[in-house]
């Protein structure tokens, strides 16, 4: 699926693993249920709740370019207690 882009893990995002909360990286296309059902089926878990919120534009330059970063959206997903989403294989 082309609208979940990546996991996000940053200090703040590790912290939010303990609650058994997950950050995504979608598409600024993309709707809460959309993300929600594929989620739910690719990961075989359950969503308690979900939230999302697209971050400030950073600037970017290549010499007397100035340019912005790609706009995406911010998913975090709580998910029930008991399950979990593997972000990293054991390979």
């Amino acid at each position: 699926m082309d609208e979940i882009k990546y996991p996000v893990l940053t200090e703040k995002t590790i912290r939010l693993l303990e609650k058994n909360q997950y950050t995504f990286d979608v598409s600024q296309k993309s709707t809460k249920t959309e993300i929600k059902q594929w989620i739910e089926r690719f990961f075989n878990v359950k969503i308690i709740a979900m939230n999302s919120h697209i971050p400030p534009r950073k600037k970017k330059r290549i010499g007397p370019i100035i340019g912005h970063s790609i706009r995406y959206k911010r998913m975090i997903v709580t998910l029930q207690s008991g399950y979990s989403i593997p972000l990293f294989s054991n390979k």
